[in-house]
């Protein structure tokens, strides 16, 4: 429920962005590939210094409230942003809170789940969050209508709920002791002291076979993934929707994410989680095709099916995946080491997509993308089918 509050907080900004940015400011499209390059990146450190000082400190639900505290008051730093500046600092706040509480909430989650159900867990809370990212485009969008090109009450609306979020994670959520669920429990080693973890046994997960194939698959194929807010410019630019149903684009891939997210999580479960997360890359691709091959309305809707079954496919199931291949005493660690190489790869792909844009048009960024994206599943697809739990791999 923290999640779908502080979802809605985050997707009314996020759905107005791309406008505020581009129209508001005059960002060109490489400029706003570099914002939105800083929107990913920014998230990179602070996922691994969660995920860390979660384990380390045995602290998850401390690390994710400031995490959640700092996603809310990135909401009122927009409220002065006049220009590129300080909205970069704003959102730079914004995915830093985002990259703090990512792997210590999963954590929380992997620990409560039992280790058969863990896609099955991680499904359902994704679409609890996909339903905040539902509902937040709807509030953005009901508040321009009343208000047209008033961004200023859209976060301060959005400051409001991020608090709410806030208030009843520190006052509903327990801080989980229990750690199963992960591959520590066949491990000749355990450490009963969580303190004493130290960089040298971070390191030591890329010793682990399967985790390090996972890991080097996750990267390459994210660093071929064109962002949301760049597919929609396209769908806008082709105009295969109108700028006044442009936040509702945002409402349209949740819906999908929301329907398909706990049946996806339970597929993973009982056929493997490796296959789900491959064919999800395989759905963003027939996204990317389905927006520069079919024109209109229909190529829209098409667009966002394929790229909310990809979020279903891939955004649950890829922690799911990580979490049996690592000792329990680092298990938000390694989550949040895969989560920053995904958000690393994404943000060099905003600014990639960028610059091709820029050069030549939004149809070509994304035929170049697709053609990445293709050469990146044929490189990934065989080190995610051996990225599983082989119990003699754990050191």
């Amino acid at each position: 429920m923290v999640s779908l509050i502080t979802d809605i907080s985050t997707e009314m900004v996020t759905v107005v962005l791309p406008l505020f940015a581009t129209l508001a400011l005059g960002l060109t499209p490489a400029a706003y590939g570099l914002l939105d390059g800083l929107y990913q990146a920014a998230t990179v450190l602070m996922r691994l210094v969660g995920g860390f000082f979660a384990d380390r400190l045995r602290r998850p639900k401390l690390m994710a409230g400031t995490g959640y505290a700092l996603g809310a008051a990135a909401k009122l730093l927009l409220l002065p942003a006049g220009g590129a500046g300080a909205l970069s600092a704003a959102v730079a706040v914004d995915r830093m809170g985002k990259g703090l509480r990512t792997a210590p909430r999963d954590l929380l989650i992997a620990t409560a789940a039992p280790p058969d159900r863990l896609g099955r867990a991680f499904g359902v809370h994704r679409a609890l969050d996909a339903t905040g990212a539902l509902l937040g485009p709807v509030v953005a969008f009901g508040l321009l209508a009343l208000a047209p090109g008033d961004f200023d009450m859209v976060f301060v609306v959005s400051f409001c709920a991020g608090v709410l979020g806030v208030l009843l994670f520190v006052n509903r959520v327990p801080e989980s002791e229990t750690r199963r669920g992960t591959a520590a429990a066949d491990a000749p080693e355990k450490r009963p002291d969580a303190r004493a973890i130290s960089i040298e046994d971070v390191a030591a997960l890329l010793r682990i076979a399967g985790f390090r194939r996972l890991l080097g698959a996750a990267a390459v194929l994210s660093a071929a993934t064109i962002s949301d807010s760049f597919l929609y410019l396209v769908l806008l630019r082709n105009d295969s929707v109108g700028t006044r149903w442009f936040p509702l684009l945002f409402l349209g891939t949740s819906l999908v994410y929301l329907t398909l997210a706990v049946p996806f999580g339970r597929v993973s479960d009982r056929f493997g989680r490796h296959r789900v997360f491959t064919f999800g890359y395989g759905l963003l691709l027939c996204a990317y095709l389905a927006a520069i091959l079919t024109g209109g309305a229909s190529g829209a809707v098409l667009c966002l099916v394929f790229l909310g079954a990809y979020y279903a496919a891939t955004d649950g199931v890829l922690p799911a995946a990580a979490a049996p291949l690592l000792p329990a005493e680092l298990t938000a660690t390694g989550i949040s080491i895969v989560q920053a190489a995904v958000a690393a790869g994404r943000a060099l792909g905003a600014v990639a997509f960028g610059v091709v844009w820029s050069a030549a048009d939004g149809d070509a960024a994304v035929w170049a993308f697709a053609a990445a994206l293709t050469a990146a599943l044929l490189a990934a697809a065989p080190l995610i089918a051996r990225a599983r739990v082989r119990r003699t791999e754990v050191r």
